[in-house]
Parts: C-alpha cells; structure tokens; sequence
C-alpha cells in the first residue's frame, strides 16, 4: 500500500499524482491509499461539492460538480492560460465570466437500441463508448423540460430501422425543434409516425439531418431586434445568457467601427444585433443559415440591412486586399478554428479584429498568427456557458498599435 498526494487537475478535470497518474474523482490537496482493488480516500479537499446530478460521474457530459468553487473557476481559466502558453502567448487572461443563465437551451441525445432489452436514450457514458440512460438534466433552461421525453418518443418511433440516432433538440421562443440524424432519408410509414409525435408533444418542428419533414410552426429565435427562424440542425449558442454576453462584450469592442465584417456568422447573432448601429457584411459556409439571416434582417425594420453571402472562409479566406474596407472584423468559427483566415487577417491592414471561439487550443493557434502579425491582444476572457464541463468559450479583443497602422499605411 502507498499513500499518493494529488498534485493538480488536467484538462479533463481529472486529477493527477505526481508520477502522473490519473484518478478521476481526486482533486488537489487530496490524499489516497492505493494498492487496493480501489484507491481509498485518506484526505478530501474541504470544499469539495456534492454532485447535483445522480448521474454524475456516469454521464459524460460534466466533469466538475465536485469542484469548489474557487478551484472550479481556476480550472477553466486555467485551461485557456495553458493553451495560450503552448503557443507563446503570455497575455493577461481576465477571471471567468459566468454565461450559464438559465441553463442549456441545446442538448443532443443519443438513441441506442438493443436487441430483447430497453431501448438506451441519453448522453455518451464517461470515458466510454456507450450510452447512459438518462430521465433528467439539470443544466437544461426550463424550456427545454420536455427534450428528454420527446427525443424518446421520437426514437421508439424510428426503433424499427435499427439504427443508432443523434437527436438535437433545441428550445426556440415557439417550442422545441428536433432533428434527427443517422436514419438515412426517411420513407412515408416512419414520417407519419414522427408527425404523430410532434402533434401528441407539441413540438415546433421535427427534421431529418437538416431537411425538415414537418414543421407545425416556426422555432424562432431573437437576435436583438430580429425574429430568426433557424435552420433545421443549425448551429446556436449554448445558452441564452452566454450569447447575450459575448454579443454585448462584441459590440463595446467594437463601437465606433462603421464597416465591419462578421466572418463564421451562422444565423446572425451577432450580425443582427451589430446591424443596429453599423454597416455589417455576413459570410458563412451554410447558405440555410444565410437564408435565416437574410429573412431576419428583412423583417427588422429599425436594423440596417445585413450584406449576407456564403462562403465557405477555410478555402475561400477573406484576401488581404477585401479586407482592406473594414474598419474591424469579428469572427467565430466552429471548433477547428480560423487559421486561414487568421492568416489573411494578419497581412491585412484591418485595425481591430475581436475573436470568439469554443475551443482554446485553436484559439491560441489563431491568437498567435494575429499577433505575429502585429496586432496586440487588448483582452482575452474566458466564458462558461458549458458549466461543470470541460469546455470554455472564449472571446478577445485584437488592435494594431497605431504605430503598427501608419507603417502599414493606414494613418497618414
């Protein structure tokens, strides 16, 4: 038998001894005896919480209830620090901003199902391959007390087709919207079943991997001023407060820009609401969710009218010389980030860049390439909007030192 201290936590929140090995449930500070057929608890940190969910430590969807406070907060932002350090940046990263809110208005749930046994509807079991049947999340917004329910419903109708499913329901101002994804396209008898569900529930729309196959009526969303009906399966942020803030936070960054592009743009909620006091150009690779833009800004009267166009910004960056008309750029890609562009940001002689992102390593990446190319990082804040998980949003601000500009011509 050995007595081991827990020297810190790794990214996955799991802790780690000091020879390195990994003890899921540790925390820092914590004594253990191994040797056992289990290690045995000799010290446990004072603050350490009592999981919220009884799920938890199962369910691979949280990583930290059992952190304190204070120690949780450190974690996240830590994981962004460290991320920048591996790239060579050593900027001042502000404390954690809390963009919980309400809770999560998106989840998908995964269907499994086996023969002569209970169909498995839930979230991916920790450090597994296999599902944890769930009955209830406590991140999720209130209106989205019914997504469990309906996305089980909707898999027993589909059970027939043997197939693994991924269900993403999301909770609009009009009820839930459901899409549905690894049945293939789908014929008449399962379609009809689908919309029997979707009447006996209430839902506002069921699709099948981005097509809609029934739409009772319009899950819509407010961007600022803007009403926007979202594509089916499209991408929104996580939670409510989360998307309320980094919009906020972007539009102080950027007060005073009159042209400003806003570059992985989705469905525009940033666009929109920028639209209110600036001249915005929109590019996104999805041209449904271009679509959705597009209806929006038309039905927002007191809004300037959106430039929207899709392009897909990982082969077709935005070149130096197109950027050269904008007074600033925001960007927000998916996970894989914006090298590219970045790139192309960093030969330009755009001022003032603010960059939003859900995975700190691409960040970082990204983060380095602008900075390489003159501009300095004025801040860089972490925000939790993926509570008790691994995950952390980011969004930062970049400017070139006015030095920086003349030399590149920009000031007289």
């Amino acid at each position: 038998m050995d007595d081991i201290t827990i020297a810190k936590l790794n990214k996955r929140g799991e802790g780690v001894a000091g020879d390195g090995t990994v003890f899921p449930d540790a925390l820092p500070g914590e004594i253990l005896r191994i040797g056992g057929p289990e290690p045995v608890w000799l010290t446990r940190d004072p603050d350490r919480q009592a999981p919220i969910c009884r799920h938890y430590g199962e369910c691979g969807g949280c990583a930290a209830q059992h952190m304190g406070e204070a120690l949780y907060r450190d974690w996240k932002r830590d994981s962004l620090v460290a991320a920048l350090d591996r790239a060579g940046l050593h900027c001042e990263v502000a404390p954690l901003v809390d963009g919980h809110g309400a809770g999560r208005r998106r989840a998908t749930f995964h269907a499994r199902f086996l023969p002569h046994a209970r169909d498995e509807v839930g979230f991916m079991r920790a450090r597994a391959h296999d599902i944890v049947t769930i009955d209830a999340c406590p991140l999720f917004c209130p209106e989205m007390s019914g997504a469990l329910d309906a996305a089980r419903a909707l898999a027993a109708d589909l059970r027939g087709l043997g197939k693994p499913l991924d269900i993403q329901a999301t909770a609009t101002l009009n009820g839930l919207d459901i899409d549905i994804r690894g049945t293939g396209a789908l014929e008449g008898p399962e379609l009809r079943k689908l919309a029997r569900t979707a009447d006996a529930l209430d839902l506002a729309r069921v699709s099948n991997h981005g097509r809609t196959v029934l739409e009772r009526r319009a899950p819509e969303v407010r961007f600022g001023a803007a009403l926007v009906t979202p594509p089916a399966g499209g991408f929104l942020q996580a939670t409510l407060a989360g998307e309320a803030i980094l919009a906020e936070r972007a539009a102080a960054a950027l007060k005073g820009a009159k042209k400003i592009a806003d570059l992985f743009c989705g469905a525009g909620a940033f666009a929109l609401r920028l639209a209110a006091d600036h001249d915005v150009v929109a590019m996104d690779s999805d041209a449904d969710a271009i679509a959705s833009l597009r209806r929006g800004s038309g039905g927002a009267r007191e809004l300037r009218p959106v430039d929207a166009s899709a392009r897909d910004l990982f082969e077709r960056p935005l070149r130096p010389e197109e950027l050269a008309s904008f007074d600033a750029v925001l960007f927000d890609p998916p996970r894989a980030g914006a090298q590219a562009q970045a790139r192309a940001l960093a030969a330009s002689v755009v001022p003032l860049v603010v960059a939003i992102s859900c995975n700190v390593e691409t960040f970082a990446r990204d983060a380095r390439i602008l900075v390489d190319g003159g501009f300095a990082a004025l801040s860089v804040t972490p925000l939790d909007q993926f509570r008790f998980s691994p995950h952390v949003e980011v969004i930062a601000v970049f400017r070139r030192p006015r030095e920086a500009k003349r030399r590149r011509g920009v000031l007289s």
